[in-house]
């Protein structure tokens, strides 16, 4: 049976917050279901790139729900890079001006939109 994971996750907009979801297990300790929120017999908080989460949706979820997942991965990665070429830039590693234009242009306009959203307080450590 193919199921459809339909999980509603808040934006990542804190420091410290991270997609994550509650896991369901039977007796065996086998996962049974996924949800977005806390219940009474899911309270165990697993990282949506878990292993076992990885495994579990594998088996029984569509793959627009996988790539729905790999999106919320793909969230945390950006601002790891962001993050990464903004230490090697302070660090006179790498220099702003020596980064393809397009690339200068693409990292200006998420800053600008994440000064938009969120405070510059978030770090690599907040999203890992």
């Amino acid at each position: 049976m193919l199921l459809v994971l339909q999980i509603k996750f808040k934006p990542i907009q804190e420091p410290g917050d991270k997609a994550m979801l509650y896991v369901e297990r039977d007796g065996e300790g086998t996962i049974i279901a996924m949800h977005s929120s806390p219940k009474p017999n899911a309270s165990e908080e697993k990282s949506v790139v878990d292993e076992e989460i990885l495994d579990f949706l594998s088996k029984t979820v569509s793959a627009d729900s996988r790539k729905l997942l790999l999106s919320l991965s793909d969230m945390g990665i950006v601002r790891l890079l962001e993050d990464l070429i903004d230490l090697l830039i302070h660090k006179n590693i790498i220099f702003y001006t020596e980064l393809p234009e397009r690339a200068q242009e693409k990292i200006q306009e998420r800053k600008r939109l994440r000064e938009t959203i969120t405070p510059q307080t978030l770090t690599v450590d907040d999203i890992m």
